[in-house]
């Protein structure tokens, strides 16, 4: 594996949350995977199963970057296999674009979660603070290096933060092809909201109807009927 950047040494000091000495230099993917699977970067990795890195084709052309895993994607390490990966998955494809030619992950790579009183063990999806997500952003960026694509897909206001800053709303900026603010990036953003916002909908039929209308403004984007 390539050297790490800098001695990962002990957990990362709450004032200092950072991935960046745990990012390989010069890794390809399959090291940048294995090097995430020790990452202390924050404090997230104590309670969380595992790691969760992104996956799919190494040379998509769309990047699909979530908020983080859920409970069922901590448990088998991969990313959206829960109800909200179903929905992505049928909204992908209804907008034509082949989920199979994607690369899917998020913007924080270990699940957090938190215990309602008189709910028992069951874990309950709590949102990661700004702290996390920038703590999170070396792997992200990596990722977005590494497979290059043409346009990265934002579900949801967290990864839209993450991806452009945390003046984005996904309510005005859904929908709309925008720059990524980084010196000589060449993608461009499309936010939409969060498949799992669907599940949640009083009109879920409406609320899919907007995701795949923004997902078509993706296909369009890449010279796609």
């Amino acid at each position: 594996m390539a050297a790490a950047r800098g001695s990962a040494g002990k957990d990362a000091a709450e004032d200092a949350y950072t991935a960046e000495p745990f990012v390989p230099r010069g890794a390809d993917l399959a090291a940048l995977r294995e090097a995430a699977a020790g990452c202390r970067g924050c404090p997230l990795h104590r309670e969380a199963t595992q790691t969760v890195f992104g996956s799919g084709a190494e040379d998509a052309r769309v990047m699909l970057v979530g908020e983080q895993p859920g409970d069922q994607e901590d448990r088998q390490g991969r990313p959206f296999v829960g109800p909200a990966g179903k929905v992505l998955m049928r909204a992908l494809d209804e907008a034509g674009i082949d989920p199979t030619e994607t690369y899917i992950t998020n913007a924080v790579k270990h699940f957090k979660f938190g215990h309602l009183p008189g709910r028992g063990k069951r874990r309950i999806h709590k949102p990661p603070s700004l702290r996390e997500m920038t703590a999170c952003r070396p792997w992200l960026a990596e990722e977005m290096h590494l497979i290059d694509p043409e346009v990265i897909v934002a579900l949801g206001a967290t990864a839209g933060k993450a991806l452009l800053g945390p003046s984005f709303r996904v309510t005005k900026q859904r929908g709309m092809l925008l720059p990524v603010p980084e010196e000589g990036a060449r993608e461009c953003v499309v936010a939409t909201i969060h498949p799992s916002a669907v599940l949640r909908a009083d009109d879920r039929e409406a609320a899919y109807q907007g995701l795949v209308s923004d997902l078509r403004v993706v296909a369009e984007a890449l010279g796609r009927p």
